[in-house]
């Protein structure tokens, strides 16, 4: 009994002894996620949609610190840039990134002793102050918010790109005036040069088709979209190309009303009329 009695003891002990030292450690397996998720609400290191966003007039902002919840809550840019939150009053949001701001906030909560070393986050919820302007053959004109840099052919992309009958290119008109043309092949296809950034409060337009007219014998005379460099060659062969008649030699236009000869190699001009004549047999 006494032998039974002593096994029963012992293998009650090295049960507590593994038992206790496996529940020791579940705490510091558990630190790890605890860890990562305060590294991803640092300021800084938080999404890259609002990273490099600068704040401006009407943004909402929430703004809290890490672990904590007796501190912020929602704010809006007022007309002056600054934002009102609790403990420290008003701070200047305005030309700041989200970044930026956090680090004031926090300096101004460590300048009046509120709290020792804050971790401040600020998360953009509503932007209001920075965007462009897209009008004309898009599948959705409208302000797109520019919650960080966007790139021309991403705008594009935003509004559901060029409707039908839309021309191939469109036209950036910045605030100071200045327009630029850019070709819809080259922002899909071409390199990041061809492709730039756009800025807030640009006005991006997509013009309808410009047209042209061909008449006489082709395959499918009418009014036709104009593409940019489309010459008299290309205009015959998207009318259809010509009849078992028609003689690229006899090719008529009109421009601005006035008559006009075009070889096959001639570029076409909006609202050109070409009539192709008949060859001699």
């Amino acid at each position: 009994m006494k032998i039974k009695t002593l096994l029963i003891a012992l293998l009650a002990s090295v049960v507590t002894v593994f038992g206790g030292a496996s529940f020791a450690q579940t705490p510091a397996a558990a630190s790890q996620p605890e860890a990562a998720q305060a590294a991803q609400a640092a300021p800084g290191l938080g999404d890259s949609a609002s990273s490099d966003y600068v704040l401006g007039r009407d943004d909402r902002l929430v703004v809290g610190l890490l672990g904590r919840t007796d501190f912020g809550g929602t704010a809006r840019v007022q007309a002056d840039g600054t934002i009102q939150l609790p403990l420290i009053g008003k701070v200047q949001a305005a030309d700041r990134t989200t970044a930026e701001l956090a680090e004031a906030v926090r300096k101004a909560l460590q300048a009046g002793q509120y709290f020792a070393d804050p971790i401040v986050t600020v998360e953009v919820v509503g932007y209001a102050s920075r965007y462009v302007t897209v009008l004309g053959s898009v599948g959705a004109p409208g302000l797109i918010p520019m919650n960080r840099p966007y790139r021309l052919s991403e705008i594009l992309a935003r509004v559901g790109g060029i409707r039908d009958g839309g021309a191939d290119f469109i036209v950036v008109r910045s605030a100071s005036g200045e327009e630029k043309r850019y070709s819809v092949r080259d922002l899909s296809m071409g390199g990041a040069e061809q492709d730039p950034y756009v800025v807030s409060g640009d006005k991006i337009f997509a013009p309808p088709a410009e047209q042209f007219y061909i008449y006489g014998q082709v395959n499918s005379p009418g009014a036709y979209a104009l593409a940019t460099g489309m010459t008299v060659r290309m205009a015959i062969a998207k009318a259809g190309g010509l009849t078992p008649s028609g003689s690229d030699k006899k090719i008529d236009a009109t421009r601005s009303g006035k008559k006009t000869k075009l070889d096959m190699a001639a570029e076409i001009q909006p609202g050109d009329v070409l009539v192709v004549g008949e060859r001699m047999f």
